[in-house]
């Protein structure tokens, strides 16, 4: 890995890093696909936006309840 690294001027590291996700996307070795990984990411996104939302809905609630709550000044 170290020669071929050197030959293309990639860190070897990186190199094995990439053949061994190579080889789990190609189900040689068990681990997380990229695809899966990619999807991960993407719930992971999608679950903060909706907690963020159900808070700011949480606060609305609030904020109208407490609206309601009071007496009118009319």
């Amino acid at each position: 890995m170290r020669r071929i690294g050197e030959q293309l001027g990639i860190n070897s590291e990186t190199l094995r890093n990439w053949v061994q996700q190579a080889e789990v996307d190609a189900d040689d070795r068990p681990g997380v696909t990229s695809d899966d990984a990619q999807r991960i990411a993407e719930l992971e996104r999608e679950v903060r936006e909706l907690r963020r939302a159900n808070q700011i809905l949480k606060s609305a609630s609030a904020f109208f309840a407490a609206e309601l709550d009071r007496p009118s000044s009319r």
